[in-house]
């Protein structure tokens, strides 16, 4: 009586994947799950960047209910290569939050492609034709908590194997002149910050090169200059919720743009709640899975102290926007213009902000880096995507 369970998986193993676990995860936890359900599996462990493409244009795609990409360099590729034999399949990612959007982007993209869409503008793109299933084997895995509660493979493997499906909402992120990516969440000046100063010592273990770009970035803190344009999410008057007080001064505001110029430590985007084990309420609890909305979280300058105090609030259960820097709105779409430096200022500053005066800012989308031209455009597209949860 389950209509959409998978019958068999093509399996990517990549063997380099987050502290070398996603094998031990694949084998140890989904592998024995899969067979007891009776999906039959191909397993291949990559060797060498692009190894997985390789061999999926040898195999009889036809034959397989999904393919399952472990952290693959190639996934894109493959997914841009490969999706048309892919018909009425499912695909699954282990890993962690940046292979999971690696995939859905391909997936997203291949869409538009056989939909005859120009990918460089995209207002209004097609739904992706196969659902994706995430297995967690990363460090946050913000989308995996987000859609099972924990970051936990069995639950994640029940739930394919089960195939229950559960529409989401993406972002097309975008420059005014082409396409950058599909994604569900990012961040512009700290958590941006942060993640590039990370990538630049990918010599150290994991954990410890975040540990060390978080309290690095936090030590150098600083403003971005920029302006942010926004158009409110219209919602009728009796589906707002009482305590929703942003929602209740936007109401009645549908099609009229609102401009806030400023200094901000950080400004969030994001689609989905975005859990995590740091933050259980979510870095933005106040939007949902699939109601159609971003939250936009904009944080003020402000004394290192307070911005620290800000930040502890996402453990706990204290409302972390409750500060007089710290701004929320349900919005459907973003506009982020930075300001460029001056000449001078492009002197006095580090080699990351001397990046950004010649007018390329990092960008986190999904726990990717991204360093693009100064204005992207940021819009959200109700439930783009289906996903195993």
């Amino acid at each position: 009586g389950f209509q959409n369970r998978p019958k068999s998986l093509k399996v990517f193993v990549n063997p380099s994947s987050h502290k070398r676990e996603a094998t031990h995860v694949y084998y140890e936890q989904v592998a024995p799950l899969f067979k007891l359900a009776d999906i039959k599996t191909d397993v291949t462990v990559t060797e060498y960047e692009g190894h997985a493409l390789s061999v999926l244009k040898e195999c009889e795609l036809q034959a397989f209910d999904g393919c399952l990409p472990l952290g693959c360099s190639a996934v894109e590729e493959f997914i841009l290569n490969c999706l048309p034999f892919l018909f009425c399949n499912r695909v699954v990612c282990v890993g962690g939050d940046g292979s999971v959007s690696e995939v859905a982007h391909g997936l997203l993209l291949k869409a538009q492609i056989d939909a005859g869409k120009d990918t460089d503008y995209i207002p209004t793109p097609v739904k992706a034709p196969v659902p994706l299933g995430v297995i967690p084997a990363g460090t946050t895995n913000i989308l995996a908590h987000t859609l099972y509660g924990i970051k936990h493979a069995v639950t994640a493997t029940l739930h394919i194997i089960m195939g229950h499906i559960q529409p989401v909402d993406v972002c097309t992120f975008s420059t005014p002149s082409k396409l950058l990516r599909f994604g569900f969440s990012a961040m512009f000046g700290f958590g941006a910050r942060t993640l590039a100063l990370a990538e630049k010592h990918r010599w150290m273990p994991s954990n410890q090169r975040k540990d060390f770009a978080f309290i690095k970035t936090l030590a150098d803190l600083k403003p971005e200059e920029c302006e942010l344009s926004f158009l409110p999410l219209h919602i009728p008057q009796e589906d707002a919720h009482e305590n929703d007080r942003i929602t209740l001064l936007y109401l009645g505001s549908k099609d009229q743009w609102h401009k806030i110029q400023g200094h901000f430590l950080n400004v969030s985007i994001m689609a989905i709640p975005c859990l995590c084990s740091m933050a259980p309420r979510g870095l933005a609890p106040n939007t949902r899975l699939n109601n159609g909305s971003m939250a936009l979280i904009v944080v003020q300058n402000t004394s290192r102290t307070e911005f620290i105090k800000h930040l502890k609030r996402y453990a706990g259960v204290k409302n972390q926007f409750n500060f007089p820097f710290v701004e929320t709105y349900t919005v459907q779409e973003v506009k982020v213009q930075p300001r460029l430096k001056s000449g001078l200022d492009a002197r006095e500053n580090t080699s990351l902000d001397a990046a950004s005066a010649e007018g390329n800012y990092p960008w986190n989308i999904d726990g990717d880096l991204m360093k693009e031209a100064s204005e992207v455009h940021i819009r959200v597209h109700p439930q783009l995507i289906n996903l195993y949860g």
